[in-house]
């Protein structure tokens, strides 16, 4: 059986026995599919005249570059295979030959046969810059928005997709969970995706050491769980605090909230100042490590000096050799415009949190007012936890409306190439994306309960709704629990959905057409096997050009979470390993088994993500100073241990020297006070008989202004905070510098890969000339 590509029926792949296209020019070269690419459009004799001419103009447009296109018909669909010559190829490797892009690694590069993950590459190229029409040029993808084509897609390897299977994509692997045949996976789905997963099994690594010190943190503070002299004193405390509302809220006894200062402890403790500084080194080592680490296997794999542009270049010019060039382009007005609807975006982003905030404050006030028990002395913690759920679901709704803003604001942009387009899409998308998940974490760490005032000068929400308040022992709790539900909700939902609804999917749609694809193989006969392949490959779930991108977010969006307020939840790598040790055989198996083969794509790098990663790791120190110095109250806990505590002013060794902390946390508020009695006023009407009450806030009794102590924590909390970022940031750049980005051995290969190529290329340079030298 022969594939030709020419009127004259000049064989281009010849199949032997195993039904594998054999290269007359490459000798033993096997292909492992008849069709280098595969178009499919519906069987419908009542097609739009214009559609199907356009179809047919599209066909003619390929046939011109000497491509050839099987047509066969299935099922109520018509498969389009694509069989490029090898021409097409030939050129490609000239010109790679002589490009920059092949300046190192000589024969072993750039004189091997085109693998067919190559093939799919540069066929997916030019049908996709194949056009018809004389005036507005139309491409595949305005064949396909207008119904001409139904969908596009290249093939499985059957024998190469049963190796993956066995060694990477099966559950069984999980039994090796930091084991990947990445040059294997380079092989088939292209350097792109290869590279994805060795960072993904690299941060998975490295997220190990991260992990046993955050449950180390963990276990310290339940060590002191019952012991800690600030739990005891709220637990035993009879001291009458302020209501937390204006309706439905009376006042409440300090003791209360015993188990709310009992978790605080839990994230709230010496260990986690220690574990911040950690983490924001632990994420430096991670980049400067994961380039040594992507260096070998880009080296190993001959693409570290590939250039992405001069790679364009080459495939333009082997789909048209008379392609003009495409000129980088910059308009101060489109870029003024972008940055203004960016902003906008942002603005509505931080409105949403605005509206997260009144909904939690008016959750709290309707349970408040509850007739159930149950939900008047839990209406805090509850409209806590709602915020968070209802937080996450607006996360899933922006997350959508997020990507169609990205897109057409890159539209907008008219970037030169897919690769710029997908760059300045990556970089929106994450803002947007980073903005819709922290800005309401923000909220919680370093405003809520500072901004809501004091007896007799409460902020209210226009006017009527008063603010929320922190516990007394701190909003970290309120900051761990946001994280918590968040993290766990989005990691395990979305690994559900991810894999869940393509399985669904594929098993009905296999359902659906088992029968008849079954009876049409066995009619065929020799072709059975051929239209087997393109059923069961078409059947699989759609993939598009930025799928690998979801993954990316994905990971990166937690990485985020794992390093920024780290110092709030220390548990938060050790949830991250688990779910990415589940997460690499997820996507393994969707990737390999439910879905279809994605375009294989060449680079060198994870691109702007590295920039994206290195723009966390700072932001992670900056937050994580501020958590520690403002949001815990780890400052005044040390400015009352050494300047107001009793071992700082007696001398008192037979007392704990936290003892008293709490009360000295806490202002008065009396009821002779007309504005206090204003705010209370409901209390007073439901026959509450109290004088007064207490807050969390250094005031004096008197007149409630600030008292000296407030002012010297706060210098030392900003003191804090700039020693603590300098002291890490310094550390960042040390082990920066200490951590060389390429290893020895990789640039000891490149010279000697440079050497042999010099040497190579002055040995054919005195051979042409002693021959001319000869002749003459």
């Amino acid at each position: 059986m022969f594939c030709t590509d020419r009127e004259d029926g000049v064989a281009l792949y010849e199949l032997d026995n195993g039904n594998y296209p054999l290269l007359p020019s490459q000798g033993n070269l096997y292909l492992p599919q008849l069709y280098d690419y595969v178009l499919v459009a519906e069987k419908n004799k009542n097609m739009d005249d214009q559609i199907s001419k356009k179809q047919d103009l599209f066909i003619c447009e390929l046939k011109k570059k000497n491509i050839k296109v099987i047509i066969d018909e299935r099922d109520g669909k018509v498969f389009f295979g694509v069989c490029a010559p090898e021409e097409i190829f030939a050129k490609y490797k000239y010109l790679l030959k002589v490009s920059d892009a092949c300046n190192w690694s000589g024969e072993q590069k750039c004189d091997v046969s085109v693998s067919y993950c190559t093939r799919i590459r540069i066929v997916h190229f030019v049908l996709n810059n194949t056009f018809i029409g004389t005036g507005v040029k139309e491409s595949l993808r305005d064949l396909l928005y207008q119904g001409a084509f139904e969908s596009i897609f290249c093939l499985h390897e059957k024998k190469e997709q049963e190796k993956l299977k066995e060694k990477w994509a099966s559950w069984f692997a999980l039994m090796k969970p930091f084991q990947q045949p990445v040059t294997d996976i380079k092989d088939y789905f292209g350097e792109k995706v290869a590279l994805y997963y060795l960072w993904l099994g690299w941060y998975t690594c490295m997220l190990i050491p991260a992990a046993v010190i955050g449950v180390v943190v963990f276990l310290y503070g339940l060590a002191f769980f019952n012991t800690s002299p600030l739990i005891h004193e709220v637990c035993d405390s009879n001291i009458i605090m302020c209501p937390r509302c204006d309706r439905g809220c009376s006042v409440w006894n300090l003791s209360d909230t015993c188990s709310d200062a009992k978790m605080s402890q839990l994230f709230d403790n010496e260990g986690t100042v220690a574990f911040a500084m950690f983490m924001a080194i632990w994420a430096t080592l991670f980049l400067e490590l994961w380039k040594r680490q992507r260096a070998l296997y880009v080296s190993k794999w001959k693409v570290f000096d590939w250039c992405e542009e001069e790679e364009e270049l080459i495939l333009e010019i082997v789909n048209d050799p008379q392609c003009e060039q495409k000129e980088f382009r910059h308009s101060y007005l489109r870029s003024i415009v972008v940055l203004l609807l960016v902003t906008l975006v942002l603005v509505v982003i931080i409105g949403l949190t605005h509206c997260l905030v009144i909904c939690r404050v008016l959750t709290a006030i309707m349970l408040s007012q509850s007739e159930w028990d149950f939900f008047r002395d839990h209406a805090t913690t509850i409209a806590m936890l709602s915020g968070a759920v209802l937080h996450y679901i607006t996360i899933q709704v922006m997350t959508r409306v997020n990507k169609i803003v990205a897109f057409k604001l890159c539209e907008f942009e008219e970037t030169r190439s897919f690769a710029a387009t997908e760059k300045r899409f990556t970089v929106k998308m994450f803002t947007f994306q980073f903005f819709t998940l922290f800005s309401s974490l923000f909220y919680v760490a370093f405003f809520l309960g500072r901004i809501n005032g004091y007896p007799g000068n409460y902020v209210r929400i226009a006017g009527k709704w008063r603010l929320e308040e922190c516990h007394p022992s701190g909003c970290l709790t309120d900051l761990f629990i946001q994280m918590a539900v968040i993290l766990v909700l989005k990691q395990t939902i979305n690994n559900i959905f991810e894999f869940i609804v393509p399985w669904l999917k594929l098993c009905f749609r296999r359902r659906k057409c088992g029968n008849c694809c079954q009876e049409a193989c066995q009619e065929e006969g020799d072709k059975s096997s051929q239209l087997r392949s393109l059923v069961e490959n078409y059947d699989l779930n759609d993939v598009n050009a930025f799928s690998l991108f979801n993954e990316f977010l994905e990971i990166v969006l937690q990485f985020s979470f794992t390093t920024i307020f780290v110092a709030a939840f220390p548990l938060a790598p050790l949830l991250a390993l688990i779910n990415n040790i589940f997460e690499i055989r997820l996507d393994a198996i969707k990737m390999v088994s439910l879905e279809r083969r994605p375009v294989p794509k060449k680079t060198n790098d994870i691109g702007v993500w590295t920039r994206i990663l290195e723009a966390v790791g700072v932001m992670a120190v900056i937050a994580n100073g501020l958590v520690i110095g403002i949001s815990s109250d780890f400052i005044p806990r040390l400015v009352y241990r050494y300047h107001y505590g009793p071992c700082a002013t007696n001398n008192n060794t037979s007392l704990d020297c936290m003892t008293g902390y709490i009360n000295n946390t806490l202002a008065t508020a009396f009821m002779s006070n007309d504005k206090v009695r204003d705010d209370f006023k409901q209390l007073i009407e439901n026959g509450y008989n109290i004088t007064q009450c207490s807050y969390k806030d250094y005031r004096s009794d008197e007149d409630q202004s600030l008292t000296p102590q407030f002012w010297l924590i706060l210098a030392l909390r900003f003191a804090f905070v700039i020693l603590f970022e300098h002291v890490v940031v310094m550390c960042k750049f040390i082990a920066a510098w200490f951590i060389p980005d390429n290893p020895i051995r990789v640039k000891n290969d490149r010279l000697d890969d440079k050497m042999r190529r010099l040497k190579k290329e002055l040995h054919e340079a005195d051979v042409i000339f002693n021959t001319r030298c000869t002749e003459v």
